[in-house]
């Protein structure tokens, strides 16, 4: 078991641009299981590197089986194309396009609430298994290793920071979640520690969040009701100053709630062990491992 991607997974690519045909490259370099494209009038015929390109994504989910898509389509094409995946029941989609207007995920939102189809992103890096060899966005490959730690977060640039330390500490990873960082997405960070707490291949988690809203509070108060696996948390934008945004559209200071200190604070009490430095996820989390007698997590 494990969560959101696994070796049954059938990869389609929504959007065959430039972009996307560069991260695809990667990860049919990295073994994952791509079986068709979706883009019409693409100009190579039918196929691309092997596999078939599609006109609609009914097209690729009947005749190639797909029952997980990455969309690279431009941020004004890019809510449609999540709702075409939607239409088609497609289980997981990932939308890795940065700028989405934020009434289109409004639209969204509303629309995939009576839907099947999970949503992670927008303006995200993707997902991860390396178990399974199963990358589904942009995270660069070569930093992971499979293992048993966990990995969620709002920053995609942060993910392979922590990932890169862990896999230097010897410590493997899960799965890896960027949920995005826009003030309106679809799997939230709460979410996604709930998928780990019942994942039997995770033994511990790294939650990485950031300023504005309140995702970090909510996963907070999942964590101290219900989360049965240790949880190291950093929150990035501590010097940030109020109501100036910092990277993501979602990291805005807007009250005291939206702050680091409040978020940490909140996380804290609730039980997740605090690394203040973004240059100690690592170390934080091989101490906790042997602290909390999983040091299994560490040879792996």
């Amino acid at each position: 078991m494990s969560i959101l991607l696994n070796r049954r997974t059938r990869v389609m690519i929504q959007g065959l641009g430039t972009e996307g045909q560069n991260q695809i490259r990667r990860s049919l370099a990295y073994n994952t299981n791509v079986v068709a494209g979706v883009h019409p009038g693409f100009r190579g015929g039918n196929s691309f590197e092997g596999f078939p390109v599609f006109p609609t994504v009914q097209d690729a989910v009947r005749r190639a089986n797909a029952n997980c898509s990455i969309i690279y389509v431009p941020a004004p094409g890019a809510a449609d194309a999540i709702l075409e995946a939607a239409d088609a029941q497609v289980p997981l989609v990932i939308c890795i396009t940065e700028g989405v207007p934020i009434h289109d995920m409004v639209r969204v939102r509303q629309a995939l609430a009576s839907s099947k189809t999970r949503l992670i992103g927008p303006n995200c890096p993707g997902v991860i298994h390396p178990a399974s060899h199963c990358r589904v966005g942009i995270m660069p490959p070569d930093i992971f290793k499979a293992g048993r730690v966990g990995v969620v977060s709002r920053s995609g640039t942060l993910v392979y920071e922590a990932v890169d330390q862990l896999t230097r500490a010897g410590i493997g990873q899960s799965t890896c979640v960027g949920v995005g960082g826009d003030p309106i997405i679809g799997t939230q960070q709460v979410e996604a520690l709930r998928m780990f707490n019942s994942d039997p291949e995770t033994d511990a988690v790294v939650l990485i969040g950031e300023i504005g809203g309140t995702a970090e509070q909510a996963s907070a108060a999942f964590i101290k009701r219900r989360m049965n696996k240790p949880v190291v948390a950093f929150v990035a934008g501590a010097t940030a100053p109020p109501g100036r945004r910092m990277g993501h559209a979602g990291a805005i200071i807007e009250g005291k709630d939206g702050t680091a200190e409040a978020k940490l604070a909140a996380l804290e009490e609730a039980g997740a062990v605090i690394s203040r430095s973004p240059a100690e996820i690592g170390s934080t989390m091989a101490r906790v491992l042997q602290e909390r007698g999983l040091d299994a997590a560490l040879a792996d």
